[in-house]
């Protein structure tokens, strides 16, 4: 069984930082993929950037040069780095593996950004 744990959520001003943690657990294959999506209020849900195992990295074109997706494979880990953040990145942050031909989501943490 997966499972996908997520942190570092919260309230920051425009302007502001914050970083997304969320570490998967189980049965995790050796080659996969972690990514992040973001569901802002009223809207469909968006990926903002995802990482390989080998490192290999996908970005939204709204986040590029401000937001950096990174893992740490001994730890299991992948971070999400956002700086510059603005009120248009509010919206619930959801982690996201891919794994074995099968996908697994997390719990959701919410972001808020306020102008």
């Amino acid at each position: 069984q997966v499972q996908l744990v997520e942190s570092g959520g919260g309230l920051v001003q425009a302007g502001g930082s914050l970083r997304l943690s969320c570490a998967p657990s189980g049965s995790i294959f050796e080659t996969n993929v972690v990514g992040w999506y973001r569901r802002p209020p009223g809207k469909q849900r968006e990926l903002v950037a995802a990482i390989s195992t080998g490192g290999s990295t996908n970005y939204a074109d709204s986040v590029k040069g401000r937001f950096t997706i990174s893992r740490d494979n001994s730890k299991n880990t992948v971070y999400l780095q956002m700086i510059s953040l603005k009120p248009e990145d509010t919206g619930v942050y959801i982690c996201n593996l891919f794994n074995g031909g099968r996908s697994y989501w997390g719990q959701g943490t919410q972001v808020t950004v306020s102008s």
